[in-house]
């Protein structure tokens, strides 16, 4: 049963839709499920790789894996924390990209802390599920 990614120019939402073989991919209309619209784009699904938590946390505690972190830099924190965000496999929201994205442009970690308060706090979190329509 293929199961393939659309991006809805309607609703601007990333959907996933299911066939029940491959011949009806090239024969039926796609549509929505959101929706109903039949205006969308089939985008290129995201590969996960399958690692157990172990390898995982072998991976994070590897000392190898701070060569090149100047804790002064924050540049240097960006690329470590991206490096090591990748290791968890997890979208960890757009709170924590938005941090990596100002440290990457030089910005102080404490200026980050005090614009962001709620930084420590409970949030909602949230993915980049609809970001293929920028």
């Amino acid at each position: 049963m293929p199961i393939y990614e659309y991006g809805c120019y309607d609703c601007h939402k990333r959907v996933n839709i299911f066939f029940r073989s491959f011949a009806e991919v090239a024969t039926k209309q796609a549509a929505c499920p959101r929706c109903g619209g039949a205006n969308l784009k089939r985008l290129v699904s995201k590969v996960a790789v399958l690692r157990s938590e172990e390898s995982r946390m072998e991976s994070l505690a590897d000392p190898s894996s701070l060569a090149g972190l100047d804790e002064n830099d924050p540049k240097s924190m960006a690329r470590w924390m991206r490096k090591m965000s990748g290791e968890m496999g997890e979208d960890l929201g757009p709170e924590f990209n938005e941090v990596v994205d100002r440290l990457e442009a030089g910005e102080d970690p404490e200026s980050i802390e005090q614009s962001m308060p709620d930084l420590a706090g409970a949030g909602g979190g949230g993915g980049a599920d609809d970001d293929w329509y920028e």
